[in-house]
């Protein structure tokens, strides 16, 4: 198992180093193997690790096997976004997207497929790419971040195809519309931006700070998750975590939560979001909270749930943030265990 270690360092201080690394450390992300055994979680140090969800969950489970089966060096800043195709794991760092064959990661051997960076307005720009998005029908992959556009990159190809400018600050997040096809958008200027990716045109602005049932100006105006499910889109950060009817641009439900949220997902007839604090917190879309399950880090990054249909028994909610640890709900009304990176 590879970690990023300083060269010749003793054993007793390595053993130190590792624990402090553990100590200090934040999972930005999670993403599941096409055959639904297998989580990637990429961390603060750039690092990946591989969890069997397959082991973990059996019945004769053993504490090894809570621990990643492989662990690489994957980029040199942290690891903020990873998506998986059929079967690729694409990984985003510092202005880079870089791609791994899950049958050699499975294999421990974890050589990079291909790397790409954006065309950058400058070459001395590196800003952190946050948010990736796939698009399978047009078998394209969204990148955005910290020089505030979205840009769409042809996966068969590998060219970047067109860049998507109207944010005015930093892209935290993106959600895709199929059926129309829109991406959505959101960032710290505070707004949701859609886009038609026929035309690659902006058709909708939503700023969300500037209606007064949503707004929070203690928490600021930025956007920090969202998702979307068919004409109905549910945001939050700064503002109030809202739902809202994206065709009259209304919002509909406003739920009392008073910790900004940093990741929210449609799931069946709920809406799980999570944020500041350890809970997993289930909303009905009146806005009743149904209920709060908590977790083992003080605060959330990224929620992950497997669907694959390959493996129904891996089905399972998956949490992470700011801890060495990566939560497993196999059912939404508990933490069942931990893995650990």
């Amino acid at each position: 198992m590879e970690r990023a270690v300083p060269h010749a360092v003793p054993l007793g201080q390595m053993e130190v180093f590792q624990a402090l690394q553990r100590l200090h450390m934040t999972i930005f992300s999670q993403s599941v193997s096409p055959c639904g055994k297998f989580l990637a979680a990429g961390n603060n140090y750039g690092q990946i690790a591989i969890f069997s969800l397959s082991a973990a969950l059996s019945s004769e489970a053993k504490e090894e096997s809570k621990k990643p089966v492989v662990t690489f060096q994957a980029h040199d800043g942290p690891v903020y976004s990873m998506v998986s195709t059929d079967r690729h794991l694409l990984s985003a760092g510092d202005g880079e997207v870089k791609a791994w064959l899950w049958a050699e990661i499975l294999k421990k051997g974890c050589k990079e497929l291909w790397r790409r960076q954006p065309p950058y307005r400058t070459s001395l720009e590196v800003p952190e790419i946050n948010a990736l998005l796939l698009v399978p029908k047009e078998n394209s992959l969204i990148l955005a971040g910290g020089d505030c556009q979205l840009h769409t990159m042809d996966l068969e190809t590998g060219a970047f195809t067109r860049a998507l400018r109207g944010h005015t600050d930093y892209i935290h997040c993106l959600a895709l519309r199929e059926r129309s096809p829109e991406v959505l958008s959101g960032g710290e200027d505070g707004a949701v931006r859609l886009w038609d990716l026929r035309t690659a045109k902006e058709v909708q602005t939503i700023e969300v700070y500037k209606h007064e049932e949503c707004s929070r100006p203690h928490n600021g105006r930025w956007i920090g998750c969202l998702a979307t499910d068919s004409d109905w889109m549910v945001c939050g950060g700064g503002p109030a975590l809202t739902l809202w009817h994206l065709r009259s641009s209304t919002p509909t439900t406003i739920f009392p939560m008073r910790a900004p949220q940093k990741h929210v997902t449609f799931y069946q007839d709920l809406i799980l979001s999570a944020g500041q604090g350890r809970c997993v917190n289930q909303w009905q879309l009146s806005g009743e909270l149904k209920a709060q399950v908590p977790g083992s880090s003080p605060g959330l990054l990224s929620l992950s749930l497997n669907q694959q249909p390959a493996a129904p028994e891996c089905k399972v909610l998956t949490a992470a943030g700011n801890s060495c640890r990566v939560d497993v709900f196999t059912n939404l009304g508990y933490r069942a265990f931990s893995l650990s990176f």
